[in-house]
């Protein structure tokens, strides 16, 4: 039986005919802000049309799918069922030191408070006084940074790179970095890893396993994959020659910090020497040495706490996105921070170039990306400027107009530098504009250029919700997406190192190279 189809809108010749100018692409030169040249679709001389139906499946790689009916979520968070297996013969002592440790100061404070009986007056009646106080001022706290208020699954839902992470069966993915491998958290908080050319997929569970917000394997690692969880950091060891399908618990490492949680973003550095964790609720990030299990926290005023966390290949850089409009780009080798702040929103996702050169970002309800260049370890970019205006725009597809563009949720660079993936979101309300995934080819040398390649749609009611380019794919680049119906499927891009030969057009050239590479599930050349 074969996987389900996806469209793409991929280059074509008779696009012009077709394709209105709404998508605005500005080409400048690296390091230089102040050259552009203003460029449409329609101006391509190779770019959208007609639609080709492709399936899904290159090589042997695993396309699972998973439903919400056949995933068992947990019907009470972990706290309202507490009582139901703790002993509560425990001494004050051990009440007190098992809040302190789920809940921290707060925790402490209110177990005092309801243990009355068992304490002296005044420290029942001080502790009350204390967390009254503290909740005043978290209030006020609160006003100033709105997200304090949310719940914990309702913080991980905000924040998470997921779409719609509280509706979705799949609630993380990630591929390995050396390997043909990904794991993927789900809706009941397991995990599952899938291997190509191998039947076996372990399943991971622990008891802290909860509301799981990211993934992310340790790089030059083959065993080691850390799990960002609601109440703690998870660093699971799963030997990858072992047939067993349910590792022990006792395969995890448990990293935790005080006032630390939920922890909605994980990056590890490119040598995996260390692991960065961030929760909206803490304005410090932790640097953790995992295998002393000890964390360092870099810790800023401002922001309200720190959600998106993304390392750079080149490991010179790092950058944290907080709940405002403020986000901040550390140099690693003396830990110092470049500030900056937003125009509207808070920074929702980034990626970085392959030299770890040039940062892209999307902030939150704009319509633009935003690129920041970097020529230095030391110095950086003096202001962001727009490279991309992804606003709505209206053409012909296979079952009438079609409506794409709007706010961008996501951004996917592949390793080679060569294809730039844009989540559009959709509007939920329009049949016609559903979210998408636009494709952009990418260079970055001798200058800065971003140019339409197609769309990726999926079948009729699936919508994107999450995507990853593979980390090595010889062929050019592999573009793993999450789908709204539970399913994970893989779109290859084939790149051709041939040139244009004698007075070939762009057009013949493609058309030519095309019918050489009809077999290929798809096919898009790489002009040099």
């Amino acid at each position: 039986m074969f996987p389900s189809p996806v469209h793409i809108y991929t280059d074509g010749s008779d696009a012009e005919d077709h394709v209105s100018s709404a998508f605005v692409i500005r080409h400048q030169k690296k390091r230089n802000i102040h050259h552009q040249t203003q460029l449409s679709l329609a101006a391509n001389a190779i770019i959208l049309a007609g639609v080709v139906c492709v399936w899904l499946q290159p090589c042997d790689l695993p396309s699972p799918q998973f439903t919400r009916d056949t995933l068992k979520g947990h019907s009470r968070p972990e706290s309202s069922s507490r009582s139901a297996f703790l002993d509560q013969r425990d001494t004050l002592w051990m009440r007190s030191a098992g809040a302190w440790r789920d809940a921290g100061l707060y925790g402490l404070l209110d177990e005092i408070t309801n243990s009355a009986e068992e304490v002296p007056r005044f420290l029942a009646v001080g502790s009350a006084c204390v967390l009254a106080l503290l909740r005043w001022a978290s209030s006020f706290h609160g006003s100033l940074f709105p997200h304090l208020t949310l719940s914990s699954d309702e913080m991980v839902a905000e924040f998470s790179q997921m779409l719609d992470w509280s509706d979705s069966a799949l609630r993380s993915f990630a591929w390995h970095p050396h390997t043909d491998k990904f794991a993927v958290a789900l809706l009941d908080d397991s995990i599952r890893i899938y291997k190509s050319n191998s039947s076996a997929t372990p399943t991971l569970k622990h008891r802290c396993q909860r509301s799981v917000c990211a993934l992310q394997w340790k790089p030059l690692c083959g065993s080691a994959l850390a799990v960002a969880c609601q109440s703690c950091l998870l660093i699971w060891h799963v030997d990858p020659t072992s047939l067993s399908t349910r590792p022990s618990s006792g395969c995890a490492q448990v990293l935790s910090h005080p006032g630390h949680s939920p922890i909605t973003s994980i990056a590890w550095s490119p040598t995996g020497s260390l692991l960065v964790s961030a929760s909206p609720v803490d304005t410090g990030m932790m640097v953790w040495d995992v295998a002393a299990e000890s964390a360092v926290p870099l810790q800023r005023v401002g922001g309200g706490g720190v959600t998106y966390l993304s390392w750079s290949p080149d490991g010179s850089r790092l950058l944290a996105a907080t709940p405002s409009a403020l986000f901040r780009v550390w140099e690693t080798r003396m830990w110092t921070c470049e500030r900056w702040p937003c125009l509207k929103g808070s920074c929702q996702s980034a990626c970085w170039s392959p030299d770890g050169g040039c940062l892209l970002l999307s902030m939150q309800g704009e319509r633009v990306i935003y690129a920041l260049t970097f020529s230095d370890l030391t110095g950086g970019s003096k202001a962001a400027s727009v490279v991309a205006d992804l606003s709505e725009t209206s053409f012909p597809g296979p079952d009438g107009d079609l409506t794409v563009g709007g706010e961008v949720c996501s951004l996917s660079w592949d390793p080679r530098g060569e294809r730039l993936a844009v989540l559009l979101k959709g509007d939920s309300q329009a049949v016609n504009h559903p979210s998408v995934i636009a494709v952009f080819k990418t260079r970055s040398s001798p200058v800065f250029e971003l140019l339409p390649c197609g769309f990726v749609m999926g079948e009729a009611g699936a919508e994107p919700r999450f995507m990853q380019f593979h980390p090595h794919f010889q062929h050019g680049a592999l573009l793993t997406v999450c789908w709204s119906d539970g399913r994970i499927s893989h779109v290859p891009f084939y790149f051709s190192s041939a040139g244009l030969l004698g007075g070939d057009s762009p057009q013949q050239a493609l058309a030519s190279n095309t019918a050489d590479h009809s077999s290929n599930k798809l096919y898009t050349e790489q002009i040099s």
